[in-house]
């Protein structure tokens, strides 16, 4: 299987590298293509062009300024321009000019397109929040799009007529995946021109769904080729921080800039994340609540490791020396007999959510297993033939573990692997047996394998640490005046109360 893994801007960028890690821990060829959206930002390419005037440079060392800051703002992310009344430069007002443009002809495509997309989202993984914005454009029927654009950067018009203006960053924004895949390979062919054998995974916020399910579809199916069009789209609605809207201007809320700033280590800010991932509905960043998580969650996790290995590393007087134990009859022992059945039936559940890019429903089914290990964890020395088996099975738990929190938290499954002496390849593979040896965890480890170092792998955080965190983040205005003040001001996707969903789309839409 070939799995094509794609991503829109920051939203999709923390699911669509957990997705991609889980293709390969599964075996699957799979590329993973991202890129800097240098022709498109919050405002559509114009809001570049404005910021380089303001900053006496060119849009492209703007650019490149941005993305090594790199500050992923991940609550602004709309599609569509606001209309600026006046010149934020000159502070002139803007005049209506009349002006030249190519459009794409999108009723012409509308039958193969509306096909594509009945077949496509019914019997694929369409997210619901995939499915409604791309039938809100559908519902009246589609009309021609404007794909240029007068301004100077972007990609420039290749016809003499157009030669003094640019295409539309949502026209040729798509087009970038299959130009990466070419800069990456040159078989790039194989995986864009290759419907039968490869599948087509994008991710992506919630605004930006149309260009990828009308607009970029329409361009390849009106290239009378044969494209690789998307199998799964999966969307997130929005993240909040605290209860109110992220506010780059007001420093209210926890940037991709101020995370590498932090303490906290890179597994707990995926996890966390991952766990209030918006994917039904607008979710918020609470600090008591990742205090919680990581306080229960993921020390229990870290605990669990920590006691199984540490016992083993015990002398042998007291436990077996560094050595992974032989355990003959862990078959037949009952209580492990019935654990090796539940863990067979969690990772099955595991890999038909993960199939589906059900993403937390994946990491929580992961995380139902370290219960079933917790609740395994009871040794008697005294019966040394039933602690082996005891031993070597938590043991295998681990090791499995490791390998399905991989695509979540791959730093914290190179540790563990790294405590257990092993090299850091992670492999869930059907062909291999693995799934099903999932349900056999005594197996999972060889006897007389000697394992690493047991460390600690999560520190609790304190609510000192909390409210610390809290006063930094909170912004220009203090505490909850803060958090008040972003909750009560009137969301840019819900300005308009009155409208339905499908009317906020068509107008959210209708400029692209």
């Amino acid at each position: 299987m070939q799995c094509l893994v794609c991503l829109s801007l920051r939203p999709g960028v923390l699911s669509a590298d957990v997705y991609a890690r889980y293709c390969r821990l599964r075996g699957y060829n799979a590329i993973y293509i991202c890129g800097t959206d240098d022709y498109g930002t919050t405002t559509d390419t114009v809001a570049t062009e404005t910021k380089a005037l303001e900053e006496n440079c060119s849009p492209e060392e703007i650019c490149d300024k941005y993305h090594a800051i790199f500050v992923c703002d991940t609550n602004i992310c709309t599609a569509y321009a606001y209309s600026f009344w006046r010149s934020q430069v000159s502070q002139t007002t803007p005049r209506i000019c009349d002006s030249d443009h190519r459009f794409i002809e999108l009723p012409l495509l509308e039958d193969k397109l509306v096909k594509y997309i009945m077949d496509t989202s019914v019997t694929e993984s369409w997210s619901r929040n995939a499915i409604q914005p791309t039938m809100a454009c559908l519902t009246d029927g589609l009309i021609n799009k404007c794909v240029s654009r007068d301004l100077t950067w972007g990609l420039p018009g290749r016809h003499e007529t157009y030669k003094d203006k640019v295409f539309y960053v949502w026209f040729d924004a798509p087009i970038g995946y299959v130009s990466i895949t070419s800069c990456y390979t040159s078989k790039w062919e194989k995986w864009w021109k290759n419907p039968e054998n490869v599948e087509l995974y994008q991710f992506m916020g919630i605004d930006n769904v149309p260009f990828h399910t009308v607009m970029f579809p329409s361009a390849q199916v009106g290239s009378g080729e044969k494209w690789t069009l998307v199998k799964t789209i999966s969307a997130t609605e929005y993240l909040k921080y605290e209860g109110g809207n992220f506010s780059q201007s007001k420093g209210f809320g926890v940037f991709g800039n101020d995370v590498k700033d932090t303490n906290i280590p890179v597994e707990v800010w995926r996890y966390y994340l991952l766990t209030i991932r918006p994917e039904v509905s607008d979710t918020s960043f609470e600090w008591k609540d990742l205090q919680a998580k990581l306080n229960n969650k993921l020390l229990s996790l870290g605990n669990f490791v920590s006691r199984v290995l540490a016992f083993i590393a015990k002398p042998e007087a007291a436990g077996y020396g560094s050595v992974i134990p032989n355990a003959p009859g862990a078959e037949s022992h009952h209580r492990t007999k019935l654990l090796g059945q539940k863990v067979g039936g969690l990772v099955a559940e595991y890999v038909e959510a993960m199939e589906k890019v059900k993403i937390k429903h994946g990491l929580v089914t992961a995380m139902l297993i370290l219960g079933q290990g917790i609740r395994y964890w009871r040794i008697d020395k005294g019966d040394k033939t039933s602690c082996a088996v005891v031993v070597r099975t938590a043991a295998g738990l681990v090791h499995l573990l490791a390998r399905l929190l991989e695509p979540f938290m791959p730093s914290f499954s190179r540790e563990v692997f790294k405590q257990l002496n092993l090299p850091p390849h992670f492999s869930l593979s059907d062909e291999r047996g693995e799934v099903l040896q999932s349900s056999r965890p005594w197996d999972i480890l060889p006897h007389s394998h000697r394992i690493g170092t047991p460390q600690p792998l999560f520190e609790r955080l304190t609510d000192e640490e909390v409210r610390l965190y809290g006063e930094r983040f909170a912004g220009s205005l203090s505490g909850g005046r803060a958090r008040d003040a972003e909750a009560t001001r009137p969301s840019r996707r819900r300005s308009r109360p009155v409208e339905t969903a499908m009317q906020y789309y068509r107008r959210a839409t209708s400029s692209f």
